[in-house]
Parts: C-alpha cells; sequence; structure tokens
C-alpha cells in the first residue's frame, strides 16, 4: 500500500497540516519540526502526487546548479551537498557544467524564466545583466550580482590575513601571491587585498601574479611566477588546484618545504591528496552549500533573505609552514 500524508504525520508525530505546510516549503514550521518531518519522509519512502503539485503550485521542484567545471574538488564537493540538501526539501538538481562557456550559463536563465526549472545556484565566471538576473530566483557562492541576489561566501579578507601573517611570524620576509582573478565580481578579491594591506603593513614589496585565467592554465601561471619572484620564501596561493602544480614546481626546481619555501594555501582540499600535507585555510564546503539551497528555496517562495552571508573558515595547519 502506497505510503499517505497521515503515514507521515503519525510517524513524525505531528499533524497532517503539519506535513502539508513541509512540503510546500512554508516558514511557519520550526526547524527541529521540519527535520522530524523530512526525517520521517525519507524513512517511510514517501512520494507525494509530484505532477499534481507542480499543477497546483506551478513548479518543477527543480533546481539548477550551474559551475563551472565538475573535475574539480571544490565543486565535485558542493554539487554533493547542494543535492543532498536539495532532497531534504524535495527538490532534485539539475547540474550543469558550463564548461566556461557564457551561453550554457544564458540556457539557465532562459530555463528559469520558461518555469523549467525553479530556480539555480550560480558559481559563474562571466557577468549577466543585472536586471535579466533579478527576474529569476538566483542565489551565488562568492560572485555578487546586484543587491538583490544573495550569495554566500566565505571569511576571505580576514582569513587570508592571518594566513600571511602567520608565514611572516615563523620567518617569511619575502611573501608572495599567487592567485587566479576571477572576471566577475568576487569576494574572492578580497584575498588579494589582505594580501596587499599585510605587505603595506610590514613595508615589504608585494610580489603577485593574480591573472584571469581558464582552467588549465595552472601551470604557466606557476612558471611565470617562479621566475619573477625566485627568492621567495613564503607564498599565499589563492585556490586548490593552484596549490597543487606551485608544490610540484617548487619542489622540482629543489625548494626545500617548509625550510626554504613556506606554502599556504585557500581551500583545504587536501586530506586524500597524496603529496603533500599543506597548511591551508578550509572553506566549510557543506555548510556553504546548504546555506545556498536554503537562500534559494526562500527566493523562489519570494521570502525576505540576506543578500551576504559570510561562513568562517578554518586554519588547518600541514608540513608546509614552519
Amino acid at each position: 500500500m502506497e505510503t499517505t500524508i497521515k503515514d507521515v504525520a503519525k510517524y513524525a508525530g505531528v499533524g497532517v497540516g503539519t506535513v502539508s505546510r513541509v512540503i510546500n516549503n512554508e516558514k511557519s514550521v520550526g526547524e527541529k519540526t521540519r527535520k522530524k518531518v523530512l526525517d520521517a519522509m525519507k524513512a517511510l519512502n514517501y512520494s507525494r502526487n509530484n505532477m499534481a503539485f507542480r499543477l497546483r503550485k506551478n513548479e518543477t521542484r527543480i533546481i539548477a546548479l550551474l559551475v563551472p567545471v565538475i573535475n574539480h574538488p571544490f565543486f565535485a564537493k558542493l554539487a554533493y551537498y547542494v543535492e543532498d540538501e536539495a532532497s531534504r526539501f524535495g527538490y532534485s538538481v539539475l547540474l550543469v557544467s558550463s564548461q566556461q562557456k557564457v551561453d550554457k550559463e544564458a540556457e539557465i536563465i532562459t530555463k528559469i524564466t520558461h518555469r523549467e526549472v525553479d530556480g539555480a545556484v550560480f558559481v559563474t565566471h562571466y557577468m549577466h545583466e543585472e536586471d535579466e538576473l533579478q527576474k529569476c530566483p538566483i542565489v551565488s557562492i562568492d560572485r555578487t550580482f546586484g543587491k538583490d541576489i544573495p550569495y554566500v561566501t566565505s571569511d576571505n579578507y580576514d582569513a587570508t590575513r592571518s594566513a600571511v601573517k602567520y608565514m611572516i611570524d615563523r620567518g617569511a620576509k619575502r611573501v608572495g601571491f599567487i592567485g587566479s582573478k576571477p572576471l566577475v565580481n568576487s569576494e574572492v578579491m578580497e584575498r588579494e587585498r589582505a594580501y596587499l594591506d599585510v605587505m603595506t603593513e610590514y613595508n615589504m614589496p608585494a610580489r603577485i601574479v593574480n591573472e584571469v585565467i581558464q582552467h588549465g592554465e595552472e601551470p604557466v601561471v606557476v612558471a611565470d611566477f617562479l621566475e619573477k619572484y625566485a627568492d621567495v620564501d613564503g607564498v599565499f596561493v589563492s585556490g586548490y588546484t593552484l596549490s597543487q602544480y606551485f608544490y610540484e614546481a617548487a619542489t622540482e626546481q629543489g625548494k626545500k618545504i617548509p625550510d626554504d619555501l613556506q606554502i599556504v594555501s585557500y581551500d583545504g582540499i587536501f586530506k586524500q591528496w597524496g603529496i603533500s600535507n599543506i597548511t591551508s585555510v578550509e572553506q566549510p564546503i557543506e555548510e556553504m552549500a546548504r546555506q545556498v539551497v536554503r537562500l534559494l528555496i526562500k527566493k523562489i517562495h519570494n521570502e525576505e533573505t540576506c543578500q551576504r552571508t559570510v561562513l568562517k573558515t578554518k586554519f588547518v595547519l600541514g608540513t608546509t609552514t614552519k
């Protein structure tokens, strides 16, 4: 016999009306009660009549997650938790890898306006017309598109500032910065600003390469940096992939890490990486993913949202600093 909404209510110990409000994602239900209902739905394998629901609500119960590439640890982990959180609220996720093609991003905007999906999480390298985006339920990670489009980010400035000073406190005197500059307005640029502020504070010359690059061009940027600043004894690397290439290139040049060169990376996704346990600023990817889904669902239902949500990072010591 098919599980009914009454079965879910009984299992969760709540009324049928409460279950209905959770299904419809109404904000009047507390988080603890919502979780009880969602857990009951999962335990009973409850599935409502989705077609009837869509006809009544004019919703697809599908959200899109748009990322530049999927074969990157940050985006892969983000996608996992976005899908997990979306399923808790009864949504499916359409995963789109734009492969750095702006046309693929425009297609998702069209799908939203045509009601083929209810909304989207945009993690993009491209700018879009703000007026066009504001017509759609969209949220972002790191990227800022305008005052009506919320985004989730980490404490880029404070975390970078602390990490750079950490190396200086441990003897680094010629500290560099290597990064990939986004084409869009992004909180990622706060990392460069923090680095430059520390260099000014300590009266040190900036040694920086931070350019707009495509995924796959990291080795060229790393080689350029090491050629320009062969004397560096401390480097802050803005991103996992750059950190990997930088570590490999530095060791190939015979640099002893951390004795000759200290390295700190932004993005702490190194636990399963066998080359090195890099000291890193670890972003709370799971929390970022869950927050961005909750914000998007609020946008879909025209609920009030805050524009900027900042989450704390964690400084994880490895073997690349003294």
